[in-house]
């Protein structure tokens, strides 16, 4: 299958930038990005209008794999510094939020990405997914309890929040202010959670301070109080001598809100539509989960991508796929093409869980910034479609489910659930 072409036989009308193009249907922007793989060169958008911001120069646009791939592997010539997570340069103030390892360099990167990786490891599996079956097993209880609702606000965005949240001491009264803030962090510019696009960035702000301020409140009691949780792990963490500092803390904790908790969500309300619009591919699935599921976890995390891109900034001139970059470019890597370039996906639009290999960049790509948490992520969706269709074999999604208005993140806000 291969989406329609013609209507952007000329590139030119392409505009990422739009909010517009990431709301319309998903054919209509796979056909966007494929025209954008046939052009000969990467193309150049103007940056998004903010109220209060400088326009900047705009940005090229990454959409192959094997450029994407290229970037990600060499951070001496494309650097995550000043932002990896916003196409505008942010002012100083946002850093005391948002100056996470995500946005640093080695060899600050590398400090952070030890201390919290001690916490955050392969070694902690076991008490994850512990947390994990845990949490799957209350939300599913509630679903039942409930019957037919809005699946994300029911089970998708509950399951991150309750498996971290649980892990970090923090109780289920203090849900539901992680799940309101983490709507305004990345539905910024989505009218029903910000109304106004000059209401964006003191919303965003605000919104940062809260969580700052909460998690710093939590870490305060936590070196007073110490017990077994992950924020006390956090605080007392410690490599050659060196701590997260409290403006760490605070950045690494709305990080995780972000990747940890906002990316599990969507890849679970985008797994339940999938394999409802794919009945055939559900009923494989169930004839034998614990055969197909870690190849149809990939598959999900592949289509759902939900991060849909990052940025990096050319350290110096450097090339790339034979386009030469000046320093102080802006290159955007977007996932969501590379898992669908054919050059690498046999009929990358067909939904298969029997898919091998699956080389998708949904967690990025070889490099210092490959998602720490990547094998967390695949062990929630694995436990919580485990079960979910144990106890609910007959759960699918209804209607349309309505998207959040956003482009760097693909999140469904609502949809329906029936069984």
């Amino acid at each position: 299958m291969y989406p329609p072409v013609s209507r952007f036989d000329d590139v030119a009308k392409i505009n990422l930038t739009d909010l517009a193009f990431w709301s319309q249907p998903f054919g209509d922007r796979d056909a966007a990005f494929a025209a954008l793989r046939r052009a000969p060169r990467p193309m150049h958008f103007r940056e998004p209008a903010m109220p209060g911001y400088p326009h900047g120069a705009g940005y090229y646009a990454l959409v192959h794999h094997a450029d994407i791939a290229e970037v990600s592997r060499r951070p001496q010539d494309f650097c995550s510094a000043p932002t990896g997570i916003s196409i505008v340069d942010l002012p100083q103030e946002f850093n005391n939020f948002f100056g996470s390892m995500i946005n640093m360099d080695n060899p600050q990167h590398a400090r952070l990405r030890r201390i919290v990786s001690r916490a955050f490891g392969r070694g902690m599996a076991a008490e994850f997914e512990a947390a994990s079956r845990k949490a799957a097993r209350q939300i599913v209880d509630e679903l039942i309890a409930t019957g037919p609702c809005d699946f994300v606000r029911q089970a998708a965005a509950i399951m991150p929040i309750a498996v971290l949240s649980g892990m970090m001491g923090i109780p289920p009264s203090d849900y539901e202010f992680i799940y309101d803030r983490s709507n305004i962090i990345v539905g910024t510019f989505d009218p029903e959670y910000v109304p106004r696009l000059d209401q964006a960035t003191p919303a965003l702000l605000r919104t940062s301070r809260e969580l700052g301020s909460y998690i710093a409140r939590l870490a305060a009691d936590r070196v007073k109080n110490p017990t077994d949780d992950l924020i006390t792990r956090l605080v007392h963490a410690e490599i050659d001598g060196e701590r997260l500092t409290p403006e760490e803390l605070s950045s690494f904790f709305i990080l995780l809100v972000i990747a940890g908790m906002e990316t599990t969500r969507n890849a679970l309300s985008r797994g339940l539509v999938l394999l409802t619009e794919h009945p055939e591919q559900r009923e494989l699935l169930l004839s034998d989960f614990d055969a197909y599921a870690p190849r149809a976890v990939e598959e999900i995390l592949r289509m759902a991508t939900p991060i849909n891109w990052m940025r990096r900034t050319a350290a110096r001139d450097c090339e790339v796929g034979g386009h030469t970059f000046a320093k102080g470019d802006k290159v955007l890597l977007f996932y969501c093409s590379a898992n669908r370039d054919e050059k690498v996906f046999t009929d990358p639009y067909t939904f298969d869980i029997t898919r091998d290999p699956n080389p998708h960049l949904t967690f990025g790509s070889v490099g210092p910034h490959f998602c720490l948490g990547a094998h967390l992520a695949r062990m929630e969706v694995t436990v919580f479609f485990r079960e979910l269709f144990g106890r609910l074999p007959h759960i699918r999604s209804e209607g349309e489910p309505r998207r959040l208005v956003a482009s760097f993140v693909e999140a469904i806000k609502h949809v329906q659930c029936v069984f």
